[in-house]
């Protein structure tokens, strides 16, 4: 945890860095942004910014020109500033007056970093990765929040819409006590705070994977898409979960170095052990959603196979039906051709005038259709 010595013993400061507030003015030509989507730069991306003292508010700056000046005016206090998609301006005023260190801030600008716990100095630099469900899609919701911790300062910069830190602030101006501890007790109750909104992702999972497992066995074909696209959340989850387990252990292990209070580690162990069952279920929740998509493949391999054999089956039993049918039509296509001979009707025809003709005749169809009819029951066609 960051010490907690008086501004001027790690601080330099002179005066204050010319024009250091929250206005927005037009970024240069190849200025960076964060690639994440966010909101119109003409409003500061200031959330909230508040000055406390022995763990209660003393005011509440509205630009942080005024957050600086009124932070030197009492170097006992402590000064909290909530920022969401901050400009460059705002985080290289920020670096000067708290002398953040560049790589911190570069992080800090840019989304998509992968949660850790990083010190410079007297300062910690932290990334966590906020989840929450949503009910109506059905979805998980991942946010961003990079958090600065300094002797006498915590900054917070958000990427996304959760977590919401307004409840955090309440909890703490509500527990002046504890709030009096400084800023790693405010570290402490935001990494609460983004534990126990990971509880509800779990139930909204479970109760999800749940609602799948009756529908692989249900047979809708749609399922495997749901599968897949839940396995992808909790890949996400999972990468959000696990690194905090190893960050709350490093900050346990520096409890005695940095003095941390007896109070404050007991809550960290208790952030420590919701982590890890948090981490133990998500892991479960992806290997039972790689069995679920085995079983599904496994189940639709089965219908695939039964519905292949059912064809066969009806192209076999439609085979039969047409050898019965040419057997049949051969069968009475001879009489047909031996009728069609002699009944031309020529006058120059052998056996035309001959007595036994017509008898012959009828018996040469008989015998040929009689063969033909003993031919194919021999071959099972009829």
């Amino acid at each position: 945890m960051p010490d907690r010595r008086p501004r001027a013993a790690w601080r330099r400061r002179a005066e204050p860095p010319p024009e250091a507030s929250s206005a927005q003015p037009p970024l240069a030509a190849g200025a960076t942004r964060s690639s994440a989507a966010r909101p119109d730069r003409a409003r500061s991306s200031v959330v909230q910014s508040t000055l406390y003292r022995d763990g209660r508010r003393v005011a509440s700056p509205t630009t942080l020109a005024d957050t600086f000046r009124q932070l030197r005016e009492h170097p006992d206090g402590m000064a909290w500033i909530g920022l969401q998609y901050p400009t460059d301006e705002e985080l290289h005023s920020l670096a000067a007056e708290f002398d953040l260190h560049e790589l911190a801030v570069e992080d800090a600008r840019e989304a998509h970093q992968r949660p850790k716990l990083e010190r410079y100095g007297d300062t910690l630099f932290v990334v966590l990765r906020a989840a929450r469900y949503l009910d109506a899609p059905e979805e998980v919701e991942f946010g961003e929040l990079h958090v600065f911790v300094g002797p006498d300062f915590l900054i917070t910069v958000r990427h996304g819409a959760a977590p919401d830190l307004s409840a955090v602030r309440r909890r703490m101006e509500e527990n002046p006590d504890l709030l009096a501890l400084g800023p790693e007790a405010v570290l402490y109750a935001i990494l609460d705070a983004v534990v126990d909104g990971y509880a509800p992702v779990v139930a909204g999972v479970q109760n999800d994977i749940d609602e799948i497992e009756t529908e692989v066995f249900g047979g809708d074909p749609a399922v495997s898409r749901r599968i897949y696209e839940l396995s992808r959340e909790m890949v996400e989850f999972q990468r959000a979960t696990r690194p905090l387990v190893g960050m709350l252990h490093a900050l346990m292990a520096g409890f005695a170095k940095y003095g941390t209070d007896e109070e404050l580690q007991r809550y960290l162990r208790d952030v420590a052990d919701h982590v890890t069952h948090t981490s133990e279920r998500v892991d479960g929740f992806r290997q039972a959603l790689t069995d679920i998509l085995t079983v599904n493949a496994t189940l639709v391999t089965q219908q695939q196979n039964a519905e292949m054999r059912a064809l066969a089956e009806a192209g076999f039993e439609q085979n039969e039906e047409i050898k019965k049918i040419s057997s049949w039509a051969a069968i009475l296509f001879a009489p047909t051709l031996v009728g069609t001979i002699y009944g031309m009707n020529f006058d120059h025809m052998p056996e035309l005038h001959w007595a036994g003709g017509y008898p012959f005749a009828v018996v040469l169809m008989a015998a040929v259709c009689t063969s033909l009819y003993v031919v194919f029951k021999r071959k099972d066609w009829l």
